[in-house]
């Protein structure tokens, strides 16, 4: 599977991203209206009626476009709602990207939305809903269907379990360290790596440092066509690589299914990776921002991206690999895990970071010199879901 590809196309010229975590105080419409503020503010040059069309992603919020055209106000532009799991903000910017590229428009916004904790979804109880009909039904918690990673990993890798544990514990201790250093995340305490081991238990394996946070929060970001970008922005974001893989019906059912990859991201990783020209992700990548929604999924990952051998990712975690300070930092905003997961923004949330890093505006997490960073964003469950990867730079193509 491969694309035409986006390469050097087109460019990201502003972004917004508001604090994440739980805002009883405020509405869906102002959190987006804060991002979008923020991503003008970081382009002057722009408005809002300077822009030519709207994406939207957002899991619960609204049943169109108008959620986001009545609070900004919009005069007649085309705004598209758009929701695709847990990969909805990545979807925005998806398409938002393609119709700058295809030459439909000049300027265009993808903005990311979601007020969870009003809706009274707490993360942890809801099970799949009830099939078509077209796929046999399996109902498991989203807890209980990631946490079948981590036995089966250990089986096929011969892993012993506790150096398993062991590192899924790394994976939460490092991304709350990275939290810790980020202003907007919703978690910003770092938690040992005695009191994750210790944390009550939700499934499988999985405590409650292990699953990922349910928050409010909004990202946008807007784009133009990249021969324009230095109108703009004295650093714009280059977008080389875009894919997206939606799994088969089968899923978790699937008797050739083994719970130790995720065939969606490695589809759209390597189709990412043929856009932009990437042949050594772990070395042509400077930071990469990943799903982790639990810390096993963290590990898998890692390997379904090529940042580590297969059977050998728990190893790299523990090594230190992927810290701060590692070869390829990982989630180096504090991911899912500590930042906190708004359906409809994480995955604008996770370029927001990249963005961030490429400006030199990270903070006290900020790395030396990235010039070439990796979002992953994906939704569903392990044997069926759907995975995006975008491969971000700073500098265009010298061919």
């Amino acid at each position: 599977m491969a694309s035409n590809g986006i390469r050097d196309r087109v460019a990201v010229v502003g972004m917004g991203c508001t604090p994440f975590g739980e805002h009883w105080s405020r509405s869906a419409d102002d959190l987006l209206i804060d991002a979008v503020q923020e991503c003008f503010t970081s382009t002057p040059a722009l408005g809002k009626d300077d822009v030519d069309a709207y994406w939207l992603g957002t899991l619960g919020s609204g049943q169109s476009g108008m959620a986001l055209s009545r609070p900004l106000s919009l005069d007649h532009r085309p705004v598209t709602r758009v929701e695709n799991y847990c990969a909805t903000g990545s979807e925005a910017f998806r398409n938002a990207c393609y119709a700058v590229a295809s030459g439909a428009y000049d300027r265009v916004m993808a903005v990311g939305v979601e007020k969870l904790k009003d809706s009274g979804f707490s993360g942890l109880l809801r099970a799949d809903p009830p099939s078509d009909g077209t796929a046999p039904e399996l109902s498991l918690t989203a807890p209980a269907a990631f946490s079948l990673l981590d036995p089966a990993y250990c089986a096929k890798y011969g892993v012993d379990p506790a150096a398993m544990r062991e590192a899924m514990t790394h994976v939460a201790w490092k991304n709350h360290a990275n939290g810790a250093r980020n202003p907007k995340a919703q978690f910003r305490t770092a938690v040992s790596k005695e009191k994750i081991e210790a944390a009550p238990l939700v499934a499988g394996r999985l405590g409650v440092f292990d699953c990922s946070g349910v928050s409010d929060g909004a990202a946008c970001a807007l784009i133009v066509r990249a021969e324009d970008a230095a109108d703009y922005t004295d650093t714009p974001m280059y977008v080389k690589g875009l894919a997206l893989a939606a799994g088969p019906a089968r899923g978790a059912v699937d008797p050739a299914y083994d719970y130790t990859t995720f065939p969606e991201a490695v589809r759209s990783a390597a189709d990412a990776y043929q856009q932009a020209g990437i042949t050594d992700p772990r070395h042509e990548i400077a930071l990469a921002e990943v799903h982790d929604c639990f810390t096993p999924t963290e590990v898998v990952l890692m390997e379904d991206l090529g940042f580590s051998e297969r059977g050998q990712a728990w190893k790299d975690v523990l090594d230190g690999a992927f810290e701060l300070g590692g070869r390829l930092p990982v989630n180096p905003d504090g991911g899912l895990k500590s930042f906190g997961h708004p359906v409809g923004a994480s995955g604008l949330r996770m370029l927001y970071e990249c963005w961030l890093q490429f400006r030199g505006e990270a903070g006290e997490r900020q790395l030396p010199d990235p010039r070439t960073a990796l979002t992953h964003n994906l939704g569903g469950r392990p044997g069926g879901c759907v995975s995006f990867v975008s491969v971000v730079g700073r500098d265009l193509s010298r061919s």
